[in-house]
C-alpha cells in the first residue's frame, strides 16, 4: 500500500513542477477515478477474505476457487468500467475552476480509468497471496512496479512532453506490468504450491462468487461512498482559492504516504481475522486485531511526528511553481500538516478495526456506519463551514469531528463481538 501511495506521490510531484494547474486538476481526476474503481477494486479484494478463510481450514482447493472467482468477477467489472468513461468527464465538467484545469482533469481521468482492469487483475491475484500470508511477494512486484512507475514518469512527463498525459499512461504501465507478474506467480503457486488441479466446477466457482460478492458489494459500496464524501469535500475545497487548493492538493499526498500503509494494516487485520474464524479460533481473532491496531496507530504517530518536524522540506517539493507566493504556500501548508496529524490517529484506528469487522464478515454495519457519519454528518458540516467560514484551515478541521465519531462507534461495535457469530463459508 506504501508503493501505491509513492506511485501517485511521485506523480503528483512530478506534474507540481509542470504547472500549479497540473497539480491542482490531478487530485480532483484521480480520486474520481478511484471512486469507479474503488467499488470494484475493493469488491474483488474481499476474496482476500475467503482465501483467508479456506487457508486458515487447511483448504487449498477452495483458495484456489476464490482466485479463480474474483479473476471472473474482475474481468466482468473492467467491462462494466467502460461506460464509466464519458459520466467521470461530464462529473469533472461540473466542478473544474477553469477550462484549463477541465481539460487536464478529462486527460488524467480518461487514460487512468482506461487502464482500470489491469487494478482489477492486480487485487485478485495479490488478494490470493495476502489470504494465504504470502504478502512479501505482493511487496516485491508493487515495489518493482513503482520504480517502473517513476522512471516511466520521468520519461513521458519531461523527455517527451507528455505532462498530464504522460504522468497517467506511466501508471496505467506500471499497474499493467504488476498484475502480469503477479497473474504468472499466482498459476506457479496454484500448480506447484497448493497443488490443485487448475480447473474449477463452474458449481463451487458460481457458489463461491456469488457469496463473495454478497459480502464483498457492501464493501464495494463502502469505498466508493466513503470517497465520494471525501471527494465532495476536495470539489468544497476547490472554491477557497487556486493557491489554497494547490497546498491541499499537496498535503494531501503527503496525508496519503501515511494513511496507505493504514490500509495495508487493515487487509493485514482482514486477513488475521479471516484466518482465525477459519480454523474456528475467535478468540485468537480477537487478539490478532488488536496486535495489528496497536502496531498501526504506532506507526501513524511516528510517521505523523516526522511529517510535522519536516513539513517545511516536504511542502518545498510541491512549491516550486509557487513563486512570490511560496511563502504563503508554507504558511498554509504548516497549518493543514498540524491538522493531519491530529485526525490521522483516530482514522488509523477506524480503518483497522473496520477491516477486522470486514474480515469476520461485517460489512453490512461497516456500510451504513459509515453512510450515517459522512453524509449524516460531515457533509452538513463541511456545506455549513463553507458557507459562514470558508477556510482550508476550518474546512480540513471538520475532518477531525468526523473521523473521531466514526472511530468510536466503530470500536464500540468491534469489542460487543456480534461479529463472532457471523458465517461467510
Amino acid at each position: 500500500m506504501v508503493n501505491n501511495a509513492v506511485m501517485q506521490f511521485f506523480d503528483r510531484a512530478f506534474l507540481s513542477s509542470c504547472s500549479l494547474e497540473a497539480l491542482e486538476a490531478v487530485l480532483p481526476a484521480g480520486m474520481l477515478m478511484w471512486i469507479f474503481a474503488g467499488f470494484f477494486q475493493s469488491v474483488i479484494g474481499y476474496s482476500s477474505v475467503f482465501v483467508g478463510q479456506f487457508h486458515g481450514a487447511g483448504d487449498a482447493a477452495k483458495c484456489v476457487a476464490s482466485y479463480r472467482a474474483a479473476l471472473v468477477i474482475a474481468v466482468l467489472s473492467g467491462i462494466a468500467s467502460v461506460p464509466l468513461l464519458p459520466v467521470g468527464g461530464w462529473l469533472l465538467s461540473l466542478s473544474a475552476p477553469s477550462l484549463e484545469v477541465l481539460g487536464l482533469e478529462r486527460t488524467y481521468y480518461w487514460i487512468t480509468m482506461s487502464g482500470a482492469i489491469f487494478i482489477y487483475g492486480h487485487i485478485a491475484a495479490s488478494s490470493y497471496f495476502t489470504g494465504r500470508s504470502k504478502t512479501r511477494i505482493v511487496f516485491w512486484v508493487n515495489l518493482a512496479g513503482n520504480v517502473l512507475n517513476i522512471v516511466l514518469d520521468a520519461l513521458f512527463i519531461f523527455a517527451l512532453e507528455l505532462g498530464m498525459a504522460g504522468a497517467a499512461i506511466a501508471t496505467v504501465v506500471a499497474m499493467g506490468a504488476q498484475f502480469a507478474a503477479l497473474a504468472v506467480m499466482a498459476e506457479r503457486d496454484v500448480l506447484i504450491e497448493a497443488q490443485s488441479s487448475v480447473r474449477v466446477p463452474l458449481r463451487e466457482l458460481f457458489a463461491i462468487g456469488g457469496r463473495m460478492l454478497r459480502f464483498g458489494v457492501p464493501s464495494g459500496f463502502y469505498t466508493m461512498l466513503n470517497m465520494v464524501s471525501f471527494t465532495i469535500f476536495v470539489f468544497v475545497t476547490s472554491g477557497v482559492g487556486g493557491l489554497e487548493l494547490a497546498v491541499s492538493n499537496a498535503c494531501f499526498a503527503v496525508n496519503y504516504l501515511i494513511f496507505a500503509p493504514m490500509e495495508g494494516f487493515s487487509i493485514g487485520a482482514s486477513t488475521l481475522v479471516a484466518q482465525a474464524k477459519g480454523r474456528g479460533d475467535p478468540e485468537a481473532a480477537a487478539r490478532d486485531a488488536v496486535r495489528v491496531l496497536i502496531l498501526g496507530v504506532g506507526f501513524t504517530i511516528a510517521m505523523s511526528a516526522l511529517a510535522l518536524a519536516f513539513h517545511r522540506p516536504i511542502l518545498s517539493i510541491f512549491a516550486a511553481k509557487a513563486g512570490a507566493a511560496s511563502g504563503d504556500f508554507h504558511a498554509l501548508g504548516a497549518v493543514l500538516f498540524m491538522l493531519m496529524a491530529a485526525w490521522q490517529i483516530f482514522d488509523a484506528a477506524d480503518v483497522i478495526l473496520s477491516g477486522a469487522l470486514k474480515g469476520a464478515g461485517d460489512t453490512t454495519f461497516v456500510l451504513w456506519w459509515m453512510l450515517a457519519n459522512s453524509f449524516g454528518l460531515w457533509m452538513p458540516l463541511v456545506w455549513a463551514v463553507s458557507k459562514w467560514y470558508n477556510t482550508m484551515p476550518a474546512l480540513w478541521g471538520s475532518m477531525i469531528v468526523y473521523v473521531i465519531i466514526i472511530c468510536v462507534g466503530t470500536a464500540i461495535r468491534w469489542c460487543r463481538g456480534g461479529w463472532k457469530k457471523i458465517r461467510l463459508v
